[in-house]
């Protein structure tokens, strides 16, 4: 079983509210979890974020991965090292995708 750290909406229409939980990668993004690790209230002003520091750091040691905003999340409050904010790979030029044109053949 591989577990992930990702939030979960618990919030009404409109207003969101979410929970950083640990839950099973197959289960739905709103669906069971395993544990509470945190809260995050996108409709404060700023943002209200808790965490609970020794829960989220005692899971990334059982080897649970966050998604990118929980990674975010856990950069922003000093729990991982900036490092292991994801890199993207970028997409290769346009013109180096393009297949070359056929050779044009002679002797016909």
């Amino acid at each position: 079983m591989s577990v992930k750290i990702r939030l979960r909406r618990i919030g009404a229409k409109k207003h969101p509210y979410y929970r950083l939980v640990v839950a099973d990668t197959r289960s739905p993004r709103d669906g069971k979890f395993i544990e509470i690790l945190g809260t995050y209230d996108p409709m404060k002003e700023p943002a209200k974020l808790t965490i609970d520091e020794e829960k989220v750091r005692s899971w990334l040691k059982k080897g649970a991965r966050p998604s990118d905003t929980a990674r975010a999340f856990l950069i922003k409050q000093g729990l991982l090292p900036r490092e292991s904010a994801r890199k993207r790979p970028t997409k290769p030029p346009k013109a180096a995708t393009e297949p070359a044109p056929a050779a044009t053949g002679e002797g016909a």
